[in-house]
């Protein structure tokens, strides 16, 4: 299995080094440009909220992000260094009382575009799991 590791301070603009990564490992793996799209989307919607939820903006606080390569899948962790959060209970954010809200779409957006989200280490984990055809 192949690994590449990248840490950025929690800052919003960071998310920039991100996308450099995701394009960088794109152009290098070879990924389709649908397998690509997805990815680009949920990876920086869990830094985005490792940066905003799980750190709270705070940029002595790291996001780390990993990037595990095996023959027929793709797999992102991205950890911060927070309080964690309770991912069993989450709002549904389709359910009527919900849908004006600004926030809460990350998560179902990231199971949505990957084929398996789990959570570890008290929500201040999560692994973005994506499956070659």
């Amino acid at each position: 299995m192949n690994s590449i590791k990248l840490q950025i301070p929690s800052l919003v603009e960071n998310i920039r080094i991100v996308e450099s990564f995701i394009d960088n490992a794109k152009d290098k793996y070879e990924w389709d440009d649908d397998i690509y799209g997805n990815i680009m989307i949920a990876v920086t919607e869990a830094v985005n909220n490792a940066i905003k939820h799980g750190n709270r903006s705070d940029k002595s606080k790291m996001v780390h992000l990993q990037l595990d390569l095996a023959e027929n899948k793709i797999q992102f962790q991205v950890e911060d260094e927070g309080k964690g959060f309770n991912y069993v209970s989450l709002p549904d954010p389709t359910a009527p009382e919900n849908l004006e809200k600004p926030g809460g779409r990350g998560i179902f957006l990231m199971k949505h575009l990957c084929d398996e989200v789990s959570f570890s280490k008290e929500g201040r984990a999560v692994s973005l799991t994506f499956y070659f055809n």
